[in-house]
């Protein structure tokens, strides 16, 4: 028996609503599933944007912080006592890892605390002694272990032996240094600066990057 028209439409409206309603069930699963992607990605993307400051201010205080103070710092030299190597206001660039490896060379130039690393002030000085040998000067010579050693740094004779006009001895971690300069130079020959101690060392220099005419290696 064929269906009335009333019933039909009726079957038909029904299966039509059923379905929508699983439609309607299907897109609000999607945008669900779509909202937890878009939370998450938004998640992802400040645990990203936390993790690059981070990064950014670490680097910024190594920058600030530990190259200056442990691996390299620019110095700038105050006055004539370095003259001809080096003359006041050059700018340097100071080493401080190296030395404490393999310690210092005899000649090399120094960044040092005099009166002690409480104190700020600082000289630039050229290595001639050695931890463990004797520094004497006898004229215008220098020795070491009574003998005489030849060096072509000093822009004058030496004039003034101060304390090493006697021999001495350096202890295990004491050097012995001069300026260039000889003649107004007030390095380990004075009583007031004597020896110098490695924990007192600030670094050894080795480059020069002002003026820029005569940038480069210094020895």
């Amino acid at each position: 028996m064929e269906q009335e028209p009333k019933e039909y439409a009726d079957s038909f409206a029904k299966e039509a609503n059923e379905e929508l309603a699983d439609n309607n069930g299907t897109n609000e699963e999607v945008q669900v599933l779509d909202s937890d992607v878009t939370k998450e990605m938004k998640k992802s993307r400040r645990r990203s944007i936390i993790k690059d400051l981070i990064t950014y201010a670490i680097i910024f205080f190594v920058c600030l912080y530990i190259i200056p103070t442990y691996v390299i710092q620019k110095t700038i030299v105050d006055g004539p006592s370095m003259e001809d190597t080096l003359h006041n206001g050059d700018q340097l660039m100071v080493e401080k890892i190296s030395y404490h490896l393999d310690g210092l060379k005899r000649f090399d130039i120094i960044v040092f605390y005099p009166y002690g690393r409480e104190n700020k002030e600082y000289y630039v000085k050229r290595v001639i002694g050695l931890p463990g040998e004797t520094v004497q000067i006898k004229g215008e010579d220098i020795y070491i272990n009574d003998k005489k050693i030849s060096e072509h740094y000093g822009k004058e004779p030496i004039t003034k032996a101060g304390i090493a006009a006697n021999p001495i001895t350096l202890a295990e971690d004491e050097y012995f240094v001069m300026g260039d300069n000889r003649e107004v130079s007030f390095d380990s020959r004075y009583e007031e600066v004597g020896p110098v101690k490695k924990d007192n060392i600030g670094g050894k220099v080795i480059l020069r990057v002002w003026p820029l005419n005569k940038f480069g290696l210094l020895e």
